[in-house]
């Protein structure tokens, strides 16, 4: 018997069926293509932890984006990012053909899209900022806005720095242009704070965290019941609890349940618990042990001295148990907050954030 098709999309950068809690940012990102210029959501940087689904809710924004008339290219930051725009961006504005809206460039005569070729294809005629110049000119005849999507923003790439200091210009310049970022946290902290790129520290920040109970099983359940089958109300549950409010988890948990359900109309309590065991260990090995290995030794310390804290830690506990001052202890805790591992309650108190990394430290005792 052939296997069904699965409906879960746990694979790097893959949009997911049913996005589950997101729609909110999703709704400001299309009311800003909508408005064009002066939307502050034009220039964003999306912020969260491994597994939160950053590259997929890129993908999403991308779509909405080309809904409304405008075009995206998407790279991640890394040498030859810069090049790779303007190929993506001159091709889009060459064929671009839309028969049912005046936004297209079906329009551009022989010259234009010659010149466009020209701008795109022979890099050492001019330098990037021209060659941009020249397209957008060229989209702005039809009222074309441009959406730049990078992922994974490190600043250590000079062509990102580059990039989001050529962005500042088109921007004051009244180009219809967005620049929507995504990057672990961390990364995402050091990039706003170099004082070459301060303009970012303006840009809209939207932190992708956990995911509330109630939009995690309701993309279950639509996920699952679109590819034509049910889920029980207590695998169900078993699922969502499972899933920890993270999107990845998310993704993971369904996918395998779904393939222990095999050949089966219904997806059962069984084939919920036989999933999330494998889906735990899939979480381990592509998350936690990637987090783990980055994590310094002063880092390793700190969240072991948290293990003994029943729900939330104190700094000064931990520092205790370190057997440092709580000034010494403070330094990793900023760390561990940019990396997404830890999250400060308002009290000051903080707790492990990333889903099953107290869980996976216990196991080293």
């Amino acid at each position: 018997m052939a296997r069904e098709r699965n409906p879960f999309t746990p694979t790097f950068g893959m949009v997911p069926r049913f996005l589950a809690g997101r729609d909110k940012l999703l709704d400001e990102m299309a009311e800003a293509f909508e408005d064009g210029l002066g939307n502050p959501n034009l220039s964003t940087m999306l912020i969260g932890a491994r597994g939160t689904g950053k590259t997929a809710v890129l993908s999403c924004i991308a779509d909405e984006a080309q809904s409304r008339g405008w075009i995206a290219v998407n790279v991640v930051a890394s040498e030859g990012m810069l090049e790779d725009i303007v190929q993506q961006a001159g091709r889009l504005a060459a064929h671009l053909v839309d028969p049912g809206s005046d936004k297209r460039l079906s329009g551009l005569g022989v010259g234009q899209i010659l010149n466009l070729e020209w701008v795109f294809c022979e890099p050492e005629s001019a330098n990037w900022r021209s060659r941009m110049d020249a397209i957008l000119e060229k989209l702005e005849e039809r009222d074309i806005g441009l959406l730049i999507t990078v992922d994974e923003v490190r600043v250590d790439v000079e062509e990102l720095i580059h990039l989001v200091s050529t962005y500042q210009l088109f921007v004051r310049e009244g180009k219809k242009v967005a620049l929507v970022m995504a990057g672990l946290p961390s990364n995402a902290t050091d990039l706003i704070d170099d004082e070459r790129v301060t303009f970012l520290r303006r840009a809209r920040q939207q932190r992708l965290g956990r995911i509330g109970d109630v939009e995690v099983a309701r993309a279950f359940r639509k996920t699952i019941e679109s590819a034509g089958k049910t889920i029980e109300e207590d695998a169900l549950q078993l699922a969502v609890e499972a899933s920890a409010g993270f999107a990845y988890m998310m993704q993971l948990v369904g996918y395998f349940a779904w393939a222990e359900s095999n050949g089966s109309p219904v997806v059962t309590r069984q084939h919920a618990e036989q999933g999330i065991e494998r889906a735990r260990d899939d979480f381990r090995h592509g998350v936690l042990d990637a987090t783990y290995r980055e994590m310094s030794q002063g880092d390793r310390e700190f969240v072991m001295a948290m293990l003994p804290d029943s729900n939330d830690s104190r700094l000064a506990d931990v520092a205790s148990r370190m057997g440092k001052g709580s000034n010494y202890a403070s330094t990793y805790k900023k760390r561990l907050l940019r990396q997404g591992v830890i999250a400060e309650n308002v009290d000051s108190t903080f707790r492990f954030e990333m889903p099953f990394m107290q869980e996976y430290l216990e196991s080293f005792h």
